[in-house]
């Protein structure tokens, strides 16, 4: 198939770094390309691809310093994939709604995956409005604010087989990975680690609009953790495979509705345990006393630690391939995509 990929621009695909989004764009960009698939990629010039590269802009919108808005990149991204449309039997959308006039104007096959947290009193007149848009949600629990809207399939996340490896030994330390911000609940990770008197290695970005949240609550929280909290930063690749895989225990303390949670799949393909809050798609992701545990408060996750040793992490690297090794979300994809072709 002839096949167009259209990601966001705030990052390059994939991310140096941090960046779920653009991640999965390329692990199913790569993938389609390895199938023998024509991939075209919409992205930023410094993005890494074996598909047709087309970028509407030089580097990531955040590296860039002239960088003010991202609505004019985004824009003009729209104009290049809309020139010629002959070119491609199926565009796959990752950039939210900004394509919904277009398409109305120029129809096509096309898919959106929405990747974000959907808030109804904003999104839901504009899925009424736009009710023939066909989009991917990325767990079941995200479609709850706005049921209503054309969903035709749920696809999960996955990622390369070989991008982590098991680490059959537990480490002694449990890791918390992530940007930093209020619903993602550093605060509660902390806290954990401090009543279950372990020591937390904290990876996280921190994104120019949370520095002042970062800098009144955390920078504050850290100086008064430092005898059990180590930060280190952002990490990728063989940094986080390792921060992960050494962990005793992953802690997704989230406050919020988790679209997804790409770090829980990450640390299961290490064999990595979970513990994660009853949020989002938590619940869909973490398998309750095999992968790790799901809770709902400091004390709950706090008892769930001292119970990580009952897990098993050869299995918990054997349900990652099962449920979430990148071919399987391309089989799911390819599927949605021979439907709106044909």
């Amino acid at each position: 198939m002839r096949i167009a990929q259209v990601a966001p621009l705030y990052e390059s695909v994939p991310p140096r770094l941090y960046g779920g989004t653009e991640r999965v764009v390329s692990y199913l960009t790569e993938g389609l390309v390895e199938l023998g698939h024509e991939v075209t990629l919409f992205a930023t010039a410094d993005s890494k691809t074996k598909a047709n590269l087309i970028a509407p802009c030089e580097q990531a919108l955040w590296q860039d310093e002239n960088y003010r808005e991202w609505l004019p990149y985004e824009l003009r991204s729209m104009e290049l994939v809309f020139k010629d449309l002959s070119h491609f039997d199926v565009i796959h959308f990752h950039t939210d709604y900004i394509q919904f006039p277009f398409l109305r104007r120029q129809p096509c096959a096309n898919i959106t995956t929405m990747h974000g947290r959907l808030h109804a009193p904003d999104l839901k007149p504009l899925f009424e409005e736009y009710a023939e848009m066909p989009l991917i949600s990325i767990s079941h629990d995200q479609r709850r604010s706005v049921p209503n809207a054309n969903w035709k399939a749920t696809v999960y996340h996955g990622l390369p087989r070989n991008l982590h490896r098991l680490h059959e030994g537990a480490g002694e330390y449990l890791a918390f990975l992530g940007r930093i911000s209020p619903e993602k609940r550093l605060d509660r990770a902390v806290a954990i680690a401090r009543q279950a008197g372990m020591k937390l290695k904290v990876a996280a970005k921190v994104y120019e609009q949370e520095r002042d949240y970062y800098e009144r609550e955390i920078v504050p929280l850290l100086g008064e953790s430092r005898s059990w909290v180590e930060f280190v930063g952002e990490v990728g690749g063989q940094e986080k495979d390792e921060l992960l895989g050494n962990a005793y225990a992953l802690l997704f303390p989230i406050d919020w509705a988790e679209p997804f949670g790409l770090v829980m799949i990450e640390a299961m393909a290490c064999g990595t345990p979970v513990i994660a809050w009853r949020k989002g798609s938590v619940p869909e992701i973490v398998e309750e006393g095999v992968t790790g545990f799901v809770v709902g408060s400091i004390d709950e996750a706090v008892q769930a630690v001292g119970r990580i040793s009952e897990l098993s992490r050869p299995i918990c690297r054997q349900r990652f391939e099962e449920s979430y090794d990148s071919s399987r979300m391309i089989d799911n994809y390819l599927k949605v995509y021979r439907s709106l072709a044909a």
